[in-house]
């Protein structure tokens, strides 16, 4: 009965298994030493993610893995792990768009052209009065806000409201000038007759 108690056992059913001294993984006993020296022959433990790779294949691991990235940009080195936070908001050459006119320039320009272009005024349409873009939330909220507090906004991003055109002055009564052109015709005239006289005359008289 004893024996048969053991038979049942599923402990007993586990084959046995040892750990590899190369890859840290764990491997059946019986296969442990053959494991060993093709493990230790062909495979190599990356030193930056502690992946077992085939040795002939560990420069390309490398080089798609873990090589420093060169930033065509700003062209810096940038360390792989650091890459996607450099290209999105590290790099000082990378596009960005201005808050206010939405215009994409480099990073590094941006400050100086957001400090010119956010005291550009445009024309709010609810209180008739011209409103720089930097004060411009700050406006809706303090004088456009409904009675659910929210803010009802009069500005249409990203199309820019056209500016009223300025006031057009009437013309000037053109009838000073016109007299005067009146007066410099007829006295052109009258000059003209007058040579035109005196030549007729000296040709009767020869």
């Amino acid at each position: 009965m004893a024996a048969a108690g053991a038979d049942s056992d599923p402990a007993s059913a586990v084959p046995a298994v040892s750990t590899c001294a190369h890859c840290q993984r764990e491997i059946p006993s019986s296969n442990i030493d053959l494991h060993s020296v093709h493990c230790a022959r062909n495979l190599q433990k990356c030193q930056h993610c502690g992946e077992m790779v085939p040795r002939k294949l560990m420069d390309e691991h490398y080089d798609e893995n873990h090589a420093p990235m060169n930033c065509t940009l700003c062209k810096e080195t940038i360390e792989r792990e650091s890459w996607d936070l450099h290209k999105s908001e590290k790099c000082p050459q990378r596009m960005v768009a201005c808050e206010y006119c939405e215009f994409e320039l480099p990073a590094v320009d941006l400050k100086e052209h957001q400090d010119v272009c956010g005291n550009r005024t445009e024309y709010c349409q609810t209180c008739r009065k011209y409103i720089r873009l930097r004060e411009w939330i700050g406006h809706e909220i303090q004088c456009h806000t409904n009675s659910n507090g929210s803010a009802e906004t009069s500005r249409t991003i990203p199309e820019r409201e056209v500016r009223p055109p300025p006031p057009v002055r009437p013309a000037r009564p053109a009838h000073g000038s016109q007299h005067k052109r009146l007066l410099f015709t007829i006295a052109v005239t009258g000059i003209a007759v007058m040579v035109g006289s005196i030549l007729f005359q000296r040709d009767e008289g020869f």
